[in-house]
């Protein structure tokens, strides 16, 4: 076969198997947004096309779905958590790369060991422990749980960026007169935020999508719920509103895609800010 038959044979393979794995992760993106605006949705004449536009199911999930208040509570729980994670994410990897301690291999041992523990091997311990504050039936309770949870994932990430980064540097700048708050914020910083921000991504998708700890910390407030909470009131015993459900489901959808469009470019510019070349 002519070599120029293989290369155009091999192109087009790739074509194909590209737009194949495009179109395996799209269509549930397009099938949930399509059924969010089909008016017959809820009534399961659903086709591929909408063959009528509504925004009836978003007024539903608003009005009688009370989202909003799903929204703010969840807008307040992401927000706290990425916040506070972050802050003692980043002081906690500064102290176990930076300071020389008793213990501190064990610590990270421990903190490697927690990200091996299965989530819902948590629930129980993590229950008992917010019962204990009495801050069950709290978004305040279900705040520090999502804290705990992004902890060891975050100090293991950054202790990796702060270990990266030379000592050199940090000592070329006390030279200069300047204070551990001065170098920390006008040279560490910089050069961990790539670190800092993939962090808070992880922080902010927990918060957000989560549910079995939600559910389990939130029990029956309804005004504390949550939007992965809140989406499981229109699945209904014997049916389910899909319109409602699909409408509800790209509103949760878009937060998130706002929130990496806003950080995306502070992770690129880190990023770039961030080599250093020894």
């Amino acid at each position: 076969m002519n070599p120029n038959n293989k290369s155009v044979l091999s192109k087009v393979g790739i074509g194909v198997a590209v737009a194949a794995v495009l179109i395996f992760t799209l269509f549930p993106v397009y099938w949930m947004i399509s059924s969010a605006f089909d008016k017959n949705a809820s009534s399961g004449g659903r086709s591929f096309f909408p063959e009528e536009l509504t925004f009836d199911h978003f007024a539903f999930v608003f009005t009688e779905g009370g989202f909003g208040v799903f929204l703010r509570n969840s807008a307040i729980v992401a927000l706290v958590t990425v916040l506070v994670s972050a802050l003692v994410c980043l002081l906690a990897a500064v102290a176990v790369a930076r300071f020389k301690f008793k213990f501190r291999t064990t610590i990270l041992m421990m903190i490697l060991v927690v990200q091996m523990v299965p989530l819902e091997a948590l629930v129980i311990p993590l229950f008992l422990q917010v019962k204990s504050l009495g801050l069950l039936n709290s978004i305040i309770g279900l705040m520090i749980v999502y804290v705990a949870l992004s902890l060891a994932f975050g100090i293991w990430m950054l202790r990796g960026f702060v270990a990266a980064v030379p000592v050199e540097l940090e000592e070329a700048a006390y030279i200069d007169g300047a204070s551990w708050w001065r170098m920390f914020r006008s040279v560490l910083l910089p050069l961990v935020m790539p670190g800092l921000v993939a962090t808070s991504i992880f922080s902010f998708i927990t918060a957000w999508n989560e549910f079995i700890f939600a559910m389990t910390m939130l029990g029956g407030a309804s005004d504390q719920y949550t939007v992965a909470i809140g989406l499981k009131s229109f699945f209904g015993l014997y049916s389910n509103d899909w319109g409602s459900i699909m409408a509800a489901s790209t509103i949760i959808t878009l937060p998130v895609m706002i929130f990496f469009v806003i950080v995306q470019r502070r992770l690129a510019s880190g990023m770039v800010a961030g080599a250093v070349k020894g």
